[in-house]
């Protein structure tokens, strides 16, 4: 799950700076404290499904093109016989 979280920031973080919003303000636009803002882009943290729908809406997107593809996640599930 820690590289699901990692993957997931990742993308919020790109998608945040195509944007060009400041990790401060697309806090303040989500109501989300700055510095957990900055460790969901970490990958420090687990967020509910409410809060990447308030994120994806504050960042003009569809939920689905945050969410990283299960290879970005879990490496091993490309290889055949592994989990």
């Amino acid at each position: 799950m820690e590289q699901l979280a990692k993957a997931l920031g990742a993308r919020i973080r790109t998608q945040r700076k195509t944007r060009r919003i400041s990790q401060d303000a697309l806090a303040l636009i989500c109501n989300i404290d700055r510095s957990y803002m900055g460790r969901i882009e970490r990958g420090e943290v687990s967020i509910t499904v409410e809060k990447l729908y308030r994120i994806a809406s504050s960042l003009d997107c569809d939920p689905a093109l945050l969410l990283p593809r299960l290879a970005d996640c879990n490496p091993a599930a490309d290889k055949p016989g592994q989990k």
